[in-house]
């Protein structure tokens, strides 16, 4: 095992030769007290042997807190999948051993004392159902070891000494991915510190599209067609590389990350059902560039209720169909090429079974008339962050789609064909929150190194340096989670479970870290000018789009309780 020059005991006398075997020991307990909260919760929401809607729904605090002890638990086995992987190949150094030293101290600690579902709400064990006997398997020395002397501020101080050392490497720890991965990452980290983050506060300041400059430079080094197969125009790589793309891209601006995700969304529903016609179409283009996609579901009443959509699709005579309705939050609508648009083809049905997907083309705008296609409008909606692709109001009253522009030229599937996006669609969003999480720890660290208060910088203050230690433990955990569900889904394994746990801890993981970084900052960090300001505005949507947290919770819970 490498020590990297690393004394042989890391803080508060845990070797480094026991850390793995610690860690390895600590999951079992963590595995059978969430089968017993599962059990546990299951008992209280089941109704004539199967699970109840009613009763998930009347009992949600426990529903959605064993979700987030799942979550706790998946990422524990991943930290350790990662431990091990990097001390087999000799490379599991002082930086990565206090990463997992603190991170099973502290999510051990949560599990046991109250896991942060968000920054008001705590989910305890007695709101699972259980009492102190569920523990009993935390007593053993290896967890206690870990609770006792894991997080400590010992090691939390060390580790931010270690990521001053290093302050050159792109990323706090080594991530565990192979060489050409990181070669991804270091290229795609080059082009957002020289054309993003010098740019992107001022975009956010003066609420402006990204220039289509960087879109062009982006089609250009492939971001739209990463993952999408060789055969249509793409590279077709792993879902691994674009959560490398999207987190440094979003750590230099979270609306440049978010580009490529309507090409993914896009890609994904035609790729899974599409016809062969339209993948011939669409996808080359998309992967060039050349066309530039958005998504159309939500609606102004229904919010995650996609079931309750109202929008209308009318077949006419000649076989192409009328689209009546009005949309809302619209992510780059205006310079778009075509809509992935989701509406109601039976006009007779109530829930999901009538909705149905389509292709459908309108013309880009321009700042001056941004909606020119005949019967669509548009309105922006002023937003607190992630601006750079503007969010619109959508009214469709006489707009035209073509036939052969039905998602696979069956009514009926819509609601099915968007299902089967949603894990590539939740992968990404936890990759641009990790992206975002990072970006808060570069600006916290740069701030606390220069900031001098009471003779001595910030960072030498302990409350300082040890939010900083956090930030880049809990990034690591959440990436960790992330790359797990992208090798599940590259490998054809269903992993809505594991995306949304990902996306669900992410998400929490940015909001934190963009929180701790403007701490840092003191009054600054609530001035406009300072980058910090923007980070916690678009930090902020990543717990709502791509299904709320509390949705997220809700999926989670049905899928562990089912």
């Amino acid at each position: 095992m490498a020590h990297d020059g690393a004394d042989v005991m890391l803080s508060q006398g845990i070797l480094i030769e026991d850390l793995l075997t610690l860690t390895a020991a600590a999951i079992p307990p963590a595995e059978a007290l969430l089968e017993q909260a599962r059990l546990s919760v299951r008992a209280v929401v089941e109704e004539d042997g199967r699970v109840s809607g009613r009763l998930v729904e009347a009992n949600q605090f426990a529903a959605h807190g064993l979700s987030w002890l799942a979550t706790y638990v998946e990422a524990l086995r991943q930290m350790q999948y990662w431990a091990d992987k990097l001390s087999s190949e000799g490379t599991f150094g002082e930086v990565e051993q206090l990463i997992q030293q603190i991170a099973f101290g502290e999510y051990l600690s949560q599990i046991v004392g109250g896991i942060q579902m968000n920054q008001g709400e705590m989910v305890r064990l007695p709101d699972l159902g259980l009492g102190l006997e569920a523990l009993d398997g935390f007593r053993t020395a290896e967890v206690q070891t870990l609770m006792a002397r894991g997080n400590t501020q010992g090691a939390r101080t060390r580790l931010v000494e270690l990521m001053q050392e290093r302050s050159a490497e792109i990323t706090v720890g080594r991530t565990g991915l192979d060489d050409e991965l990181e070669m991804i990452r270091e290229q795609f980290r080059r082009y957002a510190v020289d054309k993003v983050e010098p740019f992107a506060h001022e975009w956010h300041l003066k609420d402006e599209l990204i220039p289509m400059a960087v879109v062009e430079e982006l089609a250009e080094m492939g971001v739209f067609g990463l993952t999408i197969p060789e055969e249509y125009g793409g590279f077709g790589l792993s879902k691994a590389s674009m959560c490398v793309v999207s987190e440094e891209l979003s750590r230099g601006y979270i609306g440049v990350g978010s580009l490529g995700t309507r090409s993914e969304i896009a890609a994904e529903l035609i790729i899974a059902g599409g016809t062969e016609e339209q993948k011939q179409k669409w996808l080359p283009a998309f992967a060039s560039g050349e066309k530039l996609p958005t998504a159309v579901f939500t609606e102004p009443n229904t919010g995650s209720d996609l079931g309750a959509l109202r929008t209308r699709a009318v077949k006419g005579e000649d076989g192409d169909y009328t689209v009546t309705g009005n949309k809302t939050w619209i992510t780059h609508a205006a310079r778009t090429h075509v809509m992935t648009l989701l509406a109601r083809t039976d006009p007779g049905s109530d829930n999901y079974k009538g909705l149905s997907m389509f292709l459908a083309e309108k013309t880009p705008g321009t700042d001056a008339d941004p909606f020119p296609t005949e019967g669509m409008t548009g309105g922006e909606i002023e937003v607190l962050g992630y601006r750079g692709m503007k969010e619109y109001e959508l009214g469709f009253d006489g707009f035209k789609v073509k036939a052969e522009n039905l998602l696979g030229g069956e009514e009926g599937k819509g609601f099915k064909q968007l299902m089967e996006t949603f894990e590539s669609a939740r992968i990404q969003t936890a990759a641009r929150a990790i992206g975002v999480a990072q970006s808060a720890l570069d600006v916290g660290m740069r701030y606390a190194q220069d900031r001098k208060q009471f003779g001595k910088p910030l960072i030498a203050f302990p409350r300082v340096s040890g939010k900083l230690a956090m930030m880049a433990v809990e990034i690591m955990i959440a990436r960790q989670l992330t790359y797990f569900s992208a090798r599940e889904k590259d490998e054809g394994i269903r992993c809505d479970l594991e995306a949304g746990m990902a996306k669900l801890l992410g998400a929490r993981v940015a909001w934190a870290n963009a929180d701790n970084a403007l701490q840092i900052h003191g009054g600054n960090g609530f001035a406009l000018e300072y980058t910090v300001s923007r980070i916690l505005c678009d930090a902020r949507i990543l717990n709502i789009f791509e299904g709320a947290a509390e949705i997220q919770a809700q999926v989670i819970a049905r899928r562990l309780l089912g």
